[in-house]
């Protein structure tokens, strides 16, 4: 099976960094069986230690961190100070702090995380919401990622770039330092509803959207964003996968800049398996999506208030052998003049992922067009190896004039694009009677 003819692959190749980091809490381990509530636990007797040494030693020691440590962070004394003020809470019986000591102890309450160090995959595109550096007919966009670090933790970062009017590709130089958001004063992660957060940092590479709740503590995966137009109204939506360890569920991030975040949890029947997408657009006055419920076919799913999916119809099931086990969708549906252009993912023999592609009818997207017998892109024998071979995967293309520009993963490890002309792309498809 060889790839589609008209697919145009870019010698772009964004792959994972494992320089880039960023520092997270952390907590010494368990405390062990026989421990009283009166005890002092690990991080007390850590503090102890601390408070023990003369001004000079906690000088020099607070130097040395420095250091070793402060030209890969931003504002790292304020992240040693943020953590010091969070661990005071869980502390007893110790004098307070000075504001040297204050910044030494948060150092002992922190680690280096490199997030992207596995893999950086399953990329979505949509246009930059400030176009004045575009070229004459071409575009700014903004690509967002899944990085997965230590642990298979994974998180969401992003990349900006530019189209040319011919649809070559080119990304913006990554930056060096990486910072996670601040958090609303007094955000408890166990409560379950929505959360904003906010960036301080002027590139765009810099954000990494990290888990911040319990439902969201071992990953936020595969955010399918899009461009949302309503009523002159242009808001950037993104679906994603929220995994505790244990069980999923489907969140909806909102944001206008990419500067700050509203993360909320999807509520309804629907929205407990992974892989919905939000059309750009309402349909006949409503929110709709493309989601699976089943683990094998599609359905179209509509809502009245954007956060509650119930029922569904199903669309579209696996027909050819490439999508026997199961298929999914790979990104918001497109509009064309001809109809809504879908992207979607089938499993075949030894779990191998291709993508193809369906058009729905523009006014009933539950109405399948066309669909591609073949896929368009599937595992290249040279680039098939990686964090999980045989997989190439997106989360979402875009349209640029004549052309969809088409980032895909490959292997879970690193991502790469692609470009497609739409006249020859719908051509190649089958009708559907």
């Amino acid at each position: 099976m060889s790839q589609a003819t008209f697919l145009n692959r870019q010698a772009l190749y964004l792959r994972p960094d494992p320089a880039r980091v960023i520092v997270r809490p952390f907590k010494p381990a368990t405390e062990p069986k026989d421990f009283k509530p009166t005890d002092k636990t690990r991080a007390n007797h850590i503090v102890d230690r601390v408070l023990a040494l003369d001004d000079a030693t906690v000088a020099s020691q607070l130097a040395d961190v420095l250091e070793n440590f402060q030209g890969r962070h931003r504002n790292l004394l304020r992240s040693f100070e943020t953590r010091a003020a969070e661990m005071e809470e869980a502390l007893f019986d110790h004098a307070p702090f000075t504001k040297l000591q204050s910044q030494l102890v948060g150092a002992y309450f922190l680690n280096e995380y490199s997030f992207e160090a596995s893999a950086l995959f399953n990329p979505s595109i949509v246009p930059h919401p400030d176009q004045t550096l575009a070229p004459p007919g071409g575009m700014r966009f903004v690509l967002s990622l899944r990085a997965v670090g230590e642990g298979h933790v994974s998180s969401l970062t992003f990349r900006a770039g530019t189209l040319s009017k011919d649809g070559a590709v080119s990304i913006d130089p990554t930056a060096r330092l990486a910072a996670t958001a601040k958090l609303p004063d007094n955000f408890d992660p166990q409560v379950d509803g929505p959360v904003e957060v906010l960036f301080d940092t002027q590139d765009i590479s810099e954000r990494v959207l990290f888990p911040v709740t319990a439902a969201q503590s071992n990953g936020i995966e595969d955010a399918r964003f899009v461009l949302f137009e309503d009523e002159g109204e242009r808001t950037y939506y993104a679906t994603y996968t929220a995994y505790d360890g244990r069980g999923i569920r489907s969140e909806l991030i909102e944001t206008q800049d990419f500067l700050s975040f509203r993360m909320t949890p999807l509520k309804g029947s629907a929205a407990r398996n992974k892989g919905m997408a939000l059309f750009p657009r309402k349909i006949d006055g409503r929110y709709a999506m493309i989601g699976r419920q089943d683990n094998e076919n599609l359905y179209l799913i509509y809502s009245d208030d954007l956060l509650t999916w119930d029922g569904g119809k199903p669309i579209l099931r696996p027909q050819w052998p490439w999508e026997f086990v199961q298929i999914g969708n790979c990104g918001s549906p497109i509009e064309l003049d001809e109809g809504w252009l879908l992207f979607t993912h089938g499993v075949g023999p030894v779990r191998r992922y291709a993508i193809g592609a369906a058009l729905l009818d523009k006014a009933d997207p539950s109405k399948v067009i066309a669909r591609s017998r073949e896929p368009l892109v599937h595992p290249d024998p040279s680039q098939r190896e990686g964090y999980v071979p045989n997989v190439v995967y997106t989360c979402g293309a875009i349209r640029h004039g004549s052309r969809i520009i088409l980032p895909y993963a490959v292997s879970d490890t690193f991502s790469n694009f692609a470009t497609i002309k739409i006249e020859a792309l719908l051509g190649a498809m089958n009708p559907v009677s």
